[in-house]
């Protein structure tokens, strides 16, 4: 049994770097993602129920609800409310930092300081994910008659929410992995 445990142990500096493979996977990709429309219809509710994000949009919170699209689904009247709405110049710019935080975590061969840095983004950018679960109603399973609603019943939204407590997590180990590396290389240097 103790082999199992000598065998994880020197593991630990591989699963570090795939860690750091992980996330720069999901950061490039969701961040490549929101130059689309259906992903940037996606993060509507968030962005318009947030009270430190919804100045990026020009309507109020509660009238995306008529205009949103199912994935796949074209309807040009709510392209065009949205496009009045910043939906779309918002998800681009977003999709713009998400991803430079990928990139950023991505430089850990070339520069260790800058790769800490950009897991310390990725933790912040985390920390404010967490925070829809407070300001959007859209997290949490509605009262439509049954029992089970609200708290502790998490909807698909809040499902996919609640996942960035790993990528908080993760960005932490990476951060600290790359922190390290940066003070024994300025140590030796």
């Amino acid at each position: 049994m103790s082999l199992f445990f000598e065998y994880a142990v020197a593991l630990e500096e591989k699963a570090i770097h795939l860690t750091r493979i992980a996330l720069i996977i999901v950061l490039v990709w969701i961040g490549g993602l929101k130059a689309f429309r259906y992903e940037a219809l996606g993060i509507v509710p968030f962005v318009a129920n947030s009270p430190t994000m919804n100045f990026f949009y020009t309507h109020e919170a509660y009238e995306y609800k008529k205009h949103m699209n199912k994935e796949g689904e074209y309807k040009p009247e709510n392209i065009a409310w949205h496009e009045k709405n910043n939906t779309y110049l918002f998800s681009y710019g977003l999709g713009i930092v998400i991803a430079g935080i990928g990139i950023l975590i991505a430089l850990y061969p070339i520069s260790v300081k800058l790769s800490a840095i950009g897991s310390f983004l990725a933790f912040g950018m985390s920390f404010v994910t967490l925070s829809f679960l407070i300001t959007t109603p859209e997290t949490w399973v509605p009262n439509l008659g049954d029992t089970e609603f609200g708290f502790p019943y998490l909807s698909a939204a809040g499902r996919l929410v609640i996942k960035d407590v790993i990528m908080m997590g993760a960005a932490l180990v990476t951060m600290s992995h790359a922190s390290k590396k940066y003070l024994i290389e300025k140590k030796t240097a």
